[in-house]
């Protein structure tokens, strides 16, 4: 088995489980282990785990949405975004629809 062919391929960016992330917070902030300590057992950097436990102190509810899943008002960001796109396309039809048939009134 040739092992040298994955030792040169570049390590893509790893992806965690939301229940991964909660349980390092966790073990950081309710286990009385060092960030350092977690982050070496877990085989993650200290930033990373850093950056975890800043999102989770700064709301615990909506934390780690995962992906393709978005936090309540983001969602409704992104609805309300949709619904102003179509009513400004509907408008400029009505636009349209007024300036065609006021050229056959005069």
């Amino acid at each position: 088995m040739d092992l040298e062919g994955t030792k040169n391929q570049k390590r893509g960016r790893r992806n965690f489980e939301k229940d991964f992330k909660l349980g390092a917070v966790k073990m950081v902030l309710e286990g009385g282990k060092s960030v350092r300590e977690v982050a070496e057992d877990l085989g993650i950097s200290q930033n990373t785990l850093l950056h975890w436990k800043k999102n989770y102190l700064t709301d615990k509810l909506n934390t780690f949405p995962g992906k393709g899943y978005q936090k309540p008002e983001d969602a409704e960001i992104t609805q309300l975004r949709k619904e102003l796109a179509m009513v400004k396309e509907q408008r400029d039809i009505l636009k349209k629809a007024v300036a065609f048939f006021s050229q056959y009134q005069k």
